[in-house]
């Protein structure tokens, strides 16, 4: 004769983990984003605020500075009714990323 024994295994609620680990992992975002405001001069940050944005050859020194990357190209488009400065830097590794800069409103 065969017997069979059913397991029954507890079911387990998750909502309280994730919740905890979301949490933890905003908090690490944080943490690593803070520094790189550091670095930023107040000077250029009450600028920018000042000003509404800044003006393409700004925005070009601005990128060249926080990449030490050799400007490729630079244009500004109108989105949303206020220019967008696109800069295209070649970075040490020989890659070429764009960056967004926000201009004045127009």
């Amino acid at each position: 004769m065969t017997r069979f024994i059913a397991f029954v295994l507890p079911s387990y609620d998750t909502r309280h983990m994730r919740f905890l680990l979301t949490l933890l992992t905003f908090a690490a975002l944080a943490l690593l984003s803070g520094p790189a405001a550091a670095n930023e001069s107040p000077e250029a940050s009450l600028q920018i605020a000042q000003s509404d944005g800044m003006s393409l050859s700004q925005a070009i020194e601005s990128v060249r500075r926080r990449t030490g990357g050799k400007v490729v190209s630079a244009e500004t488009k109108i989105q949303g009714g206020r220019e967008v400065h696109h800069i295209k830097v070649l970075t040490k590794d020989g890659k070429v990323k764009t960056h967004k800069v926000n201009g004045p409103r127009r």
